[in-house]
């Protein structure tokens, strides 16, 4: 990274940085509407969400 034009580097790092941030958020999210399908007994709703958490992670 020593010899990348330091605009570039900081480009790459924010983008990396807000890649990390959206994946975070929505993962939270994700876990929240499991703990929604769990404390309603929603099984479908639960294994879905599994799946979809999965593909975040």
């Amino acid at each position: 990274m020593d010899r990348v034009d330091p605009n570039l580097r900081d480009e790459m790092l924010a983008k990396l940085f807000l890649d990390q941030m959206v994946s975070d958020f929505k993962r939270s999210k994700i876990l929240e509407r499991i703990d929604h399908s769990l404390k309603n007994k929603d099984k479908e709703a639960f294994l879905r969400l599994t799946e979809e958490l999965k593909s975040v992670s």
